[in-house]
């Protein structure tokens, strides 16, 4: 299992959906275009998301931090 994680804070989120499409196990989904969640089960901590963040707000975390 990966060492990171992507970590998405819902409050500061404007859910636009970009991280999204650079997913590439679609570990982020947005719902209804109000917030958006990070699936930890499938989130590999790549990165890619928090890369193309406009309002640079995912960080990436060492899953223990999660626990």
């Amino acid at each position: 299992m990966a060492r990171k994680l992507a970590q998405l804070p819902q409050k500061r989120c404007v859910a636009c959906g970009c991280y999204a499409k650079v997913c590439p196990l679609g570990a982020v989904t947005v719902y209804r275009g109000l917030y958006a969640q990070v699936d930890a089960g499938r989130c590999v901590g790549c990165g890619k998301c928090a890369a193309v963040c406009p309002a640079e707000i995912i960080t990436l975390v060492s899953r223990e931090e999660q626990l």
